[in-house]
């Protein structure tokens, strides 16, 4: 009798660990799909992400054409003539009179009447001239003289 208690625990417990083995088994299996759930919801977020980049660059781009197209555009109709004499010359001085008018009276005036004022107000001189001319108004200086100088240089060697 106790050989039939024994053997029949025995093959209880062979029949038992097979099932154990499975339930893990499957238990494995589940976490595993859970991670590649996680795994595809993550791959679809970096997916949409990427074609809004990608749509949002397209529409930056049309945009841009746009633009350069209606510069443009822009850029055409101010050199057409009217066919008026003085309308024609008037708008043919309206650049270098704004150009003379802002980069030879009003800036250097105003750089000018700064200065005086803080030297009359007792700053040392040269430290209001560095002040006064410090790197903005370098950087608008080179930005005028490129212009009018470097770029009729380019001019003259573009075919």
């Amino acid at each position: 009798m106790f050989e039939t208690i024994i053997g029949g625990l025995v093959g209880g417990i062979f029949r038992v660990i097979p099932e154990v083995m499975t339930y893990f088994d499957k238990k494995n299996e589940r976490a595993h799909e859970l991670s590649m759930q996680d795994k595809q919801v993550e791959f679809e977020k970096i997916k949409g992400a990427q074609k809004m980049d990608e749509i949002g660059a397209s529409n930056q781009g049309e945009w841009n054409q746009g633009y350069l197209n209606a510069l443009k555009e822009a850029i055409s109709v101010q050199g057409q003539k009217t066919g008026y004499t003085k309308i024609d010359a008037f708008n043919a001085l309206m650049r270098p009179l704004i150009a003379f008018q802002w980069v030879i009276l009003l800036y250097p005036a105003s750089l000018i009447a700064t200065f005086v004022l803080n030297v009359l107000a007792g700053a040392d001189p040269l430290v209001t001239l560095q002040k006064v001319f410090g790197p903005d108004e370098r950087a608008i200086a080179a930005g005028i003289i490129n212009f009018f100088f470097l770029n009729r240089v380019f001019d003259k060697t573009r075919v």
